[in-house]
């Protein structure tokens, strides 16, 4: 009987707190839609009462109390009396961390890297930790969910905190560290480019085919352009900084130093070999030992690459070959295998070799429209070629409408060198014969054959 009268009892309880509870999330509701309403029009002080009110009280009911608080904090921090300034920067970091507790995922995928990254960020630009407290907080972010810690600047900054702290000598942050860091965050870069590539490429194909774009991928397209120029932008910023540490000084007695310990270790096999190729290190003996180990250990598209790098440099040409033709055969990756492609039409480049560079960045883009640097390639080599390509001064010259029109296509392909593309444009175009040059020699609309290697036509402007 005891036992009924309890069960009757709370269930009295429920009935009773039902309304109760329902009435508080209805106020919730209401302050709810009152400020986002304000914030929207960025009326931030009308927005911040409610918003506070929904925070305390029913911090689960809507992602837009941090989407939306984030933004009311900041400009409390820009606007705010030197009061509310602190106040806020000490509360944007709570909501943070309340953020990652309410809604750790968007539409079921996790965001907490994106978030304490924020944080992260947060904490170094409003100064409100030392560089060891930020770094460990873009660690976390890091270690707990790379897959959303995507923002460049952020990225670029959780680099840029470590390296600080060993050039004001911190002695837990070794140089061995430091290059791992920089290689683990600058293949992060290249993991989230080859994302956006693989997207505006799709884009790109249904351009050339003809089809127009609807508003909607249009917009797309924007927006992976401004974030390939950020990515773009902030990858070089990284490759300067560690360019001062990243020299073949420093790093053959690092790796001389490590390789024992490291012998069987093929990604670090593969990051040293890949930092000594990229730095120039790579005449001396210990690049052959890196590469050997590593195609022992896991024969592979960048061991069988480094191959034949070294039998290049020894003068085997047609081994080379065979190893480059084995890389790209080995690589199931599209977006990998454009890379090395440009890799060896660059190596090809250097050799004078321009046909065969030519042909392997063209293949390159093949497997990626939107690889600029590919175009940017066969623009140097065409405009490098000029006095060679031409039977008349004025022949020679339009060799540089040829090239202008691989750097365009470049910009137009990859934000991130729409800058240095129009710069070359500009160049060659002002290296190609002028409207004067054309009218003394008659032959607007005619068309050029270049026989040389460029073998390609061109037509003389109208004027």
């Amino acid at each position: 009987m005891m036992r009924k009268l309890c069960i009757l009892a709370l269930v009295l309880m429920g009935f009773y707190q039902a309304p109760v509870l329902a009435q508080d999330i209805n106020v919730c509701m209401q302050d709810l839609s009152i400020f986002a309403e304000s914030a929207k029009v960025k009326n931030y002080k009308a927005a911040f009462e409610p918003w506070m009110r929904v925070r305390k009280d029913c911090p689960s009911i809507n992602v837009a109390i941090y989407s939306y608080g984030e933004r009311i904090l900041k400009d409390y921090i820009k606007n705010g009396t030197p009061e509310e300034q602190e106040a806020s920067k000490e509360d944007l970091i709570k909501l943070y961390d309340e953020w990652v507790e309410n809604f750790p995922k968007k539409r079921n995928k996790s965001v907490i890297g994106d978030i304490i990254s924020k944080k992260a960020q947060a904490l170094l630009d409003y100064k409100l930790a030392d560089l060891k407290v930020i770094y460990n907080t873009f660690d976390q972010a890091y270690k707990q969910d790379a897959a959303s810690f995507t923002n460049p600047k952020l990225l670029y900054n959780y680099f840029k905190t470590l390296y600080d702290r060993y050039k004001a000598g911190d002695n837990e942050i070794t140089m061995e560290l430091l290059f791992n860091k920089y290689e683990e965050v600058s293949e992060k870069f290249e993991f989230e480019s080859t994302e956006l590539a693989k997207k505006l490429d799709a884009i790109l194909k249904k351009e050339e085919s003809g089809t127009a774009l609807t508003s909607r991928e249009s917009r797309s397209k924007r927006i992976y352009n401004v974030n390939s120029n950020a990515i773009g932008t902030f990858l070089s910023n990284l490759d300067a900084i560690i360019a001062k540490e990243a020299t073949c000084e420093n790093l053959i007695p690092l790796y001389q130093r490590n390789f024992e310990a490291n012998k069987t270790d093929a990604l670090w096999i593969k990051r040293a070999a890949s930092r000594m190729d990229s730095k120039e290190c790579s005449d001396d003996p210990l690049f052959v030992t890196l590469v050997e180990a590593l195609h022992a250990l896991e024969p592979s598209a960048d061991s069988a690459y480094y191959l034949g790098l070294l039998n290049d440099k020894s003068g085997n040409t047609e081994e080379a070959l065979k190893y480059y033709e084995e890389s790209i055969a080995l690589e199931t990756d599209n977006y990998k295998k454009a890379k090395i492609l440009l890799k060896i039409a660059n190596k090809f480049k250097a050799a004078g070799r321009k046909s065969s560079a030519r042909s392997y960045a063209n293949k390159a883009l093949g497997f990626q429209p939107s690889l600029g640097r590919a175009y940017l390639l066969i623009a140097n080599m065409y405009a490098d070629s000029a006095n060679q390509c031409g039977d008349s001064q004025f022949n020679k010259r339009a060799v540089y409408w040829l090239a202008a029109d691989m750097a365009k296509k470049a910009g137009q392909v990859d934000a991130s060198l729409k800058r240095v593309a129009s710069r070359t444009v500009e160049s060659y175009t002002g290296r190609a014969p002028s409207k004067t040059d054309i009218f003394t020699e008659g032959n607007a609309g005619t068309v050029i054959k270049f026989d040389c290697w460029i073998n390609r036509s061109v037509t003389v402007p109208s004027l």
